[in-house]
Parts: C-alpha cells; structure tokens; sequence
C-alpha cells in the first residue's frame, strides 16, 4: 500500500511545468488501481473521481501541473530531484502542491461518504487556471469543495488554518497614444508619457476596495508595476504603456475605467483571477473543527492574499474553502519544499471532513 510520503515522492518526481499528460496518467492510473470509483481524464487533461451518492457534492481539488523547475531541481534522467531531509520533501511541486494531492488521494481512497466525493486535480493553474475553468465549463459544480492550497502558517507558525476566502488578481494595462515630434519642438507633438503619468495619477488617487468576509475584512490593492514609452533622448514620444496590478476583493472592483477620461488614453485588461469567500459559514466552521481536531496548535479562520483555482469554482457557485500545507515563501522557490508531517496532518484533515459531511 502507498504512504503518503512514497506517493508524494512519485508525484514530485514527475515533470509537468510544460506538459502534466505523465502526472495526470499517474494519478489516474493510480485512482482506478486503489479505489473503485468513477474515474475520468477528461480532453483537458483534468482527473475527476467520484464516489457515494447524494444531494450534495463535496470535492477535494488540487492541481498537478508547477511553475517552471530551477535547474538545480532536474536530474540528468530529465525527471524532478526529490530529496527527504530533516522531516521535509525537497522538490519542484512538494509545496505547490503535490503533497496535498497525495493527501486528497489517499483520503479520497479511505473515504466511506454519506453524500458523493469527489477528487479533482486540475492542469494549467498556472496559467491562470484554465483547466478550472474547462471543468466548470464541461458541468463540474461541486457544491462545496476543500482545495488544497497552502493554509498554514498565517495565524501562527506551523499551524494549518483554514482560508475562508482570498483575493483575485486583475492585471491591466493603460495605453497613452501621442504624436512624434522633435524634441526641441515639443509642442509639436502630443507626448505620451506624460498621458500615461497623468494616468498613473489617476491610479494613485483610487480607494481600494474593501469586504468583510464571516467577519474577517478583505482590503484590495491597485498599483502600477511597469512603465514603458519613448523611442530616443531627443524624440517626444508617441507611445506609452503602463501595468496595474490590482488585487481584488469580491464585489467592488477599482474603477480604473476612469483613466480613460484623459484624451488619447485607452485601459484593457489582460487577466482576472477572481477572489473566493466561503459563503457557507457552517461549512466554513466544520472544516476548522477537523483541522482543531488533527493538531496541537489553535487553527483559525484566515484571509490568503493571492488567487487560486477556488475563486473560478466559488465564481460558478461552489463554497469553498482552502486547508493546505504550504506555508507562505515556500512554492515557486529554488529550494522549494514542504514539511511531511504537515502533509500527514492535511490527509487527517481531509479524512475528518469526509467522514463528518453531510452533517447527519
């Protein structure tokens, strides 16, 4: 029988940066060996299993596709390097996230549920979770879904929280159109930049956007990132570009629509990962009392900063929330990785939601 940490391992060890048709095989593969459900690789490559029946779904969600792996995370045979020390799991994906979804496998696997199950892991949630999005667009719509993001650490060291919500990501870009002219002319022409600065002026003078999420307050934020324009020193420019960063909340976005006013000014936007709030507050409270249950320190209700694929399924009407074992400044890192015992406690969690959902 498979361990969490063997599992784990052969997850990691799989590359699925540019291609997650081997990982999705795998735990494909691996779900129609173990358990005996209805097992699904869909056209986009998603992996779907479902067991029990009932009037309401619950769904364990990951994803098994990682961002791009260092090179010091590639061995010569082309595979990941996976090292175990000192109690953690070294590896591209250890964090972000295939230890959850060993963990949602093998509760999945060990479930008995009163209402239907469902495990889901996802391609392309890092390319702004277009395999989400396919799913939801096939007819996926669990009612409530626990996703296996990172969750711990944000109300204390090591302990395992439970997101209630998080903010979405809407990256734009403001264009400013002018007309050349040389530059000891500059009247002659209409500069750029300084409609783009004028913009920009715009941006800094919004209010962020704001929400209370079951009582926890969700603040946005808008910036701009980047800023390009001009063609040479002695050249007015006729061409400027500027990036905003905005971080949303649900509901009320930033009118940055208003930059438009300024003549020659043109905004559109590039990608909108939207936020997540759990709208289901006992939902919210059974979860975190099965991560109270499965460990020493004091879980709480917490707010994630950045956008996952739980914001395109509660968009579609699921309640979600978010227990994983990552702790911020782990993914995406050079030495990324991810502390076993917490992937153990994770498992835990997902087994105790099971076993108490439908609340009977």
């Amino acid at each position: 029988m498979d361990t969490l940490t063997s599992l784990t391992r052969d997850l990691v060890s799989i590359p699925s940066h540019d291609d997650e048709a081997a990982a999705g095989e795998y735990i494909t593969a691996w779900l129609r060996d173990h358990t005996d459900a209805r097992v699904t690789r869909d056209d986009h490559g998603n992996v779907i299993a479902r067991k029990g029946q009932g009037d309401d779904s619950l769904a364990f969600v990951g994803h098994h596709d990682v961002v791009p792996p260092d090179g010091s995370q590639v061995g010569a045979d082309g595979e990941y390097v996976v090292e175990e020390r000192d109690g953690r799991l070294y590896g591209r994906g250890t964090a972000d996230m295939k230890g959850c979804v060993a963990a949602a496998m093998l509760a999945f696997r060990d479930a008995n549920p009163a209402g239907e199950l469902v495990f889901a892991s996802f391609v392309g949630e890092e390319q702004g979770g277009v395999g989400c999005q396919a799913a939801i667009e096939d007819g996926f719509a669990p009612d409530y879904a626990v996703v296996g993001e990172g969750s711990t650490g944000y109300s204390a060291p090591g302990t395992t929280d439970v997101a209630v919500a998080h903010k979405g990501r809407r990256g734009s870009t403001i264009v400013a159109n002018g007309a050349a002219a040389h530059a000891s002319e500059p009247e002659a022409g209409a500069n750029a930049i300084y409609r783009v600065t004028d913009a920009v002026d715009v941006v800094r003078d919004l209010d962020f956007p704001s929400t209370t999420v079951l009582g926890h307050e969700m603040r946005g934020s808008v910036a701009v990132t980047e800023i390009d324009g001009g063609s040479a020193w002695n050249v007015i420019p006729e061409r400027c570009a500027a990036t905003v960063d905005e971080r949303t909340v649900p509901g009320e976005r930033a009118p940055l629509d208003r930059v438009e006013a300024i003549d020659g000014v043109t905004w559109r936007v590039d990608q909108d990962l939207p936020p997540m709030a759990c709208g289901d507050a006992d939902f919210a409270d059974a979860v975190l009392d099965a991560a109270t249950t499965a460990q020493d320190g004091t879980p709480e209700h917490v707010v994630k900063p950045h956008a996952t694929d739980a914001g395109w399924l509660a968009q579609a009407g699921t309640d979600c929330v978010i227990v994983g074992a990552a702790e911020p400044g782990e993914a995406h890192t050079a030495d990324e990785s991810v502390s076993l015992a917490v992937v153990e406690r994770c498992q835990d969690v997902y087994e105790r939601v099971a076993a108490s959902w439908p609340s009977r």
